[in-house]
């Protein structure tokens, strides 16, 4: 079984947002905290394309779903 280990810079490029550190860390505080029940995909700063991506990785479990995870739990931590 090859399991893909794919960077949080990885998976912003992939949604086509900026990917450097100043990038990822200017979208979280932005965006956190998501509530409790609000999930990931649903939040509504997502284009349909980029829900798409993050509802079917995590339900595919595919290469993608233990860094959207990192990046839901990212976006659940207060500052």
């Amino acid at each position: 079984m090859d399991a893909s280990f794919h960077r949080f810079s990885e998976l912003f490029a992939q949604l086509g947002l900026p990917s450097d550190n100043a990038g990822i860390a200017e979208f979280l505080r932005t965006h956190a905290p998501l509530t409790p029940e609000l999930r990931l995909a649903d939040a509504p700063f997502w284009t349909p394309a980029q829900a798409t991506l993050l509802r079917e990785e995590i339900l595919e479990d595919a290469d993608w779903a233990e860094v959207i995870d990192q990046l839901d739990v990212a976006l659940r931590k207060k500052d």
